[in-house]
């Protein structure tokens, strides 16, 4: 009603970005519209670009343009550990610590009920593969976030990982409860690594 029909289709198309409400939209949409054309044709070229070329590590499921990402390729990471996140953004958050050096293990969501997320959605199964005899993983790292679906996704975990000869353990919670680990300080992160508890016995 009150836009040209290309304008609206553009603030629709950005409303369904997360965190964006129609005034971010707004916002977003006009400033893309006095942009210079070759700044908006770079950004669209941009996101076709990653749409493309960007697909999964074969190893860890990471985000990469290769078969393996640049962790696994890494042949001076220790793959005795591997730590396990739920999201590609918190990979990158332990990462900017420069205080761990094993291998990674993306789950890409935790278990949620609400939003009819099971395990079955998750890379529980691709985790359970890297596990099996002859691995040279000895410990398992639960790096997931501070929350409900966090903590009930890592009770999962540890069950599965019981009988699995790798010795389990967890992030100490310097990390407030509800919190998410891209938004914490590099320091906190550092201290969570460091003081991980076992949670299987010996």
């Amino acid at each position: 009603m009150y836009y040209a029909r290309s304008l609206a289709r553009l603030i629709g198309e950005l409303e369904k970005l997360p965190n964006i409400g129609p005034k971010t939209a707004q916002r977003l949409a006009f400033h893309l519209l006095r942009a210079p054309r070759e700044d908006v044709e770079a950004l669209a070229d941009a996101m076709v670009e990653v749409k493309e070329n960007i697909g999964y590590c074969e190893q860890c499921f990471n985000f990469t343009d290769q078969k393996l990402c640049e962790v696994c390729r890494d042949p001076r990471r220790d793959p005795s550990m591997v730590c396990v996140v739920s999201d590609p953004r918190d990979l990158v958050a332990i990462e900017k610590t420069n205080s761990y050096r094993g291998l990674y293990h993306v789950l890409h969501g935790v278990i949620n009920p609400m939003e009819g997320i099971g395990p079955e959605q998750l890379r529980v199964r691709e985790l359970l593969g890297r596990l099996q005899p002859g691995s040279k993983i000895e410990e398992v790292i639960l790096a997931l976030n501070p929350t409900i679906e966090g903590d009930a996704t890592s009770l999962y975990l540890m069950k599965l990982l019981k009988n699995t000869g790798a010795h389990v353990s967890q992030i100490a919670h310097g990390l407030p409860m509800g919190g998410e680990m891209d938004y914490a300080d590099q320091a906190t992160l550092i201290q969570s690594l460091a003081h991980r508890r076992r949670i299987t016995e010996e």
